[in-house]
């Protein structure tokens, strides 16, 4: 049991972690090469969360199967619905606005450095995947509160 423990617990640390990371990628100020370089490393740091944290999940179910928790416990159930919600908002939402992103960058808009409004499509695509960020950032963690503290 103690090894399942770890699998989830570093899985999760694997996970989340570059999570966090990536608000220093969508900085507002950045130049048009600057942020194409942020966006590529996002790219790449997008596969920790996806790996990670289907381990994460999966360990975390044989845990809960292993263990005296119920799959009727309500901690259980909001923690797989947050966590699913912050794959929709990870994956199905900010991945598009971020391909938008990318392809306005590479088609000769405006870096949102450039004017310093919002009124590029640049600038207004990377304040949408700010605040996409912001809030798969903030449900996960909610998530890590409820791992830690798991209310009855």
């Amino acid at each position: 049991m103690e090894w399942l423990i770890l699998i989830h617990v570093v899985s999760a640390i694997i996970g989340i972690g570059p999570t966090f990371f990536g608000h220093m990628l969508f900085r507002k100020r950045q130049q048009g090469e600057q942020l194409k370089q942020s966006l590529a490393l996002f790219q790449l740091l997008n596969y920790f969360p996806k790996i990670g944290g289907t381990i994460a999940v999966v360990s975390g179910v044989v845990l809960v199967a292993m263990s005296g928790w119920k799959f009727s416990d309500l901690w259980i159930w909001i923690s797989l619905v947050l966590y699913v919600l912050i794959q929709v908002v990870a994956v199905g939402m900010l991945g598009p606005v971020v391909g938008q992103l990318i392809h306005a960058l590479n088609s000769g808009d405006e870096s949102p450095a450039d004017r310093g409004t919002s009124t590029n499509k640049a600038a207004v695509l990377l304040a949408k995947a700010n605040r996409l960020y912001n809030t798969a950032s903030f449900m996960g963690i909610v998530l890590i509160i409820l791992m830690i503290v798991k209310p009855m």
